[in-house]
């Protein structure tokens, strides 16, 4: 039985060493363990506990029973007679330990406490594993490849086992058993099955990090990544600010010869990273957002949200980027819906505009009291017959020479004019024409 109980304690120490927990919590897990064997083997509803000798490793079963003068509940209570047999001194309404045989548990009750022991252990496990790194959610851990699963990583990373999931990992990425992996650890669970901890290669805030660890300056807050917007494994950009004024956010974060980029872009497999200065100028921010390209102008419409943005007939295929990806993150990083058209489709589109114009204005000099000048003003907004009239009249009044004793005939002969029209009933312009004329008094 000695050299049983001194084997106990190596165990429990042994499993403290390996599985970092504390001896306490393994001795509680054993006294519980042994409790529940006892209980189940016993078929008995009575109070027990267990206690642990912390300096031989024997183990003791005591059954706690309330001292009374007539018992009516024998597995709660002891007639006093028979706990004077114990304890000499016992009084009624006392509660007093009575030892049980250990041996009593036989091989069924110490199978019961062996799993009872192995699920405390992984339950300490756990809280360790949730202790060491609920605190590390959105942060750079390092591990190593254990085993792919169904396209699943999962890794060691010293103190617990994480899993990158398929869907995680960018397109870039190609591992293998044994191979060293940086991540971002997204989510900590805990009390759940499975895996606690939960990676991602594909989250836009590895790329703040990466930098983080690469440029001192956003390490201790002198440079600010403000944005990153990301497509894994073809282009991300980055939107940085400097609160130095003698500090370049972006020379920070580029590095001597490109070093401090360079380690980034070799860590994520040769994904391409613009990096960019952010502005409260929506027009600038706009334009340095769909590097490399070169942009030759912005017209905003803060109304809808949106910008036009015109680039050189050699620059448009490089704003607009592989299956659209350069503006569609240029628009994600800079929150504008952005159109991009060629300098000559913008010519285009404004010789269109322009005669359209003169037949509109051609068209409202028919009306009587309309001066050529009036028309040019009404083209402003309106450019045919029926959305004339379905239009504002209040703007109208706001017109040069434009009456409220003139503005109902004006309106009238506009409507006969629009009936005579062919396409009346189906006539969408209004809503074009609107969209046209806020971008003409942008670009004419």
């Amino acid at each position: 039985m000695n050299d049983r109980s001194s084997e106990m304690l190596q165990i429990i120490d042994q499993l403290g060493r390996d599985k970092g927990i504390d001896r306490e919590v393994l001795i509680e897990a054993i006294e519980a363990s042994v409790v529940h064997a006892a209980r189940k083997h016993l078929g008995s509803s009575e109070t027990l506990e267990a206690h642990l000798n912390r300096e031989t490793g024997k183990i003791e079963l005591y059954s706690l029973k309330t001292v009374v003068e007539e018992v009516e509940n024998a597995e709660s209570e002891i007639a006093l007679d028979k706990a004077k047999d114990i304890f000499a001194d016992v009084e009624p309404g006392e509660e007093i330990e009575i030892r049980r045989d250990f041996a009593e548990l036989g091989r069924i009750a110490a199978q019961s406490a062996k799993q009872v022991i192995m699920q405390r252990v992984r339950d300490a496990e756990r809280e360790i594993v949730y202790d060491h790194y609920h605190n590390r959610v959105n942060d750079l851990v390092n591990g190593i490849v254990m085993r792919i699963e169904r396209g699943n990583v999962y890794v060691d990373l010293g103190k617990g086992e994480a899993v990158l999931p398929r869907n995680e990992q960018s397109p870039r990425d190609h591992f293998r058993r044994g191979d060293r992996i940086r991540a971002l650890l997204t989510e900590v669970r805990k009390d759940k099955p499975g895996p606690q901890l939960w990676l991602s290669r594909a989250n836009p805030m590895l790329i703040n990090k990466l930098f983080e660890n690469e440029v001192p300056e956003i390490y201790d807050g002198i440079v600010e990544i403000k944005a990153c917007v990301r497509e894994p494994g073809g282009r991300s950009k980055i939107c940085v600010v400097s609160h130095d004024y003698n500090v370049d956010p972006v020379g920070a974060c580029v590095g001597i010869k490109g070093a401090r980029v360079q380690s980034v872009v070799r860590e994520l497999r040769g994904e391409n990273i613009d990096i960019i200065p952010w502005t409260e100028d929506p027009v600038i921010f706009i334009s340095q957002a769909l590097s490399p390209a070169q942009v030759s102008r912005v017209d905003l419409h803060p109304e809808t949200g949106s910008a036009m943005v015109v680039v050189g007939d050699d620059m448009l295929s490089l704003a607009i980027g592989k299956k659209g990806q350069n503006v569609r993150l240029a628009a994600k990083l800079t929150g504008w819906k952005l159109e991009i058209q060629s300098e000559t489709e913008m010519e285009k589109s404004r010789e269109i505009l322009r005669q359209r114009i003169e037949e509109a204005v051609l068209k409202f000099k028919k009306i009587d009291n309309v001066s050529e000048s009036m028309a040019r003003l009404i083209t402003e907004r309106y450019l045919n017959y029926s959305a004339l009239v379905e239009g504002d009249p209040e703007w109208l009044l706001g017109l040069p020479d434009i009456h409220e004793d003139t503005i109902e005939g004006i309106m009238a002969q506009a409507l006969e004019f629009a009936k005579e029209e062919e396409d009346y009933e189906e006539d969408d312009y209004e809503e074009d024409d609107t969209e046209d004329f806020d971008y003409v008094s942008n670009v004419l």
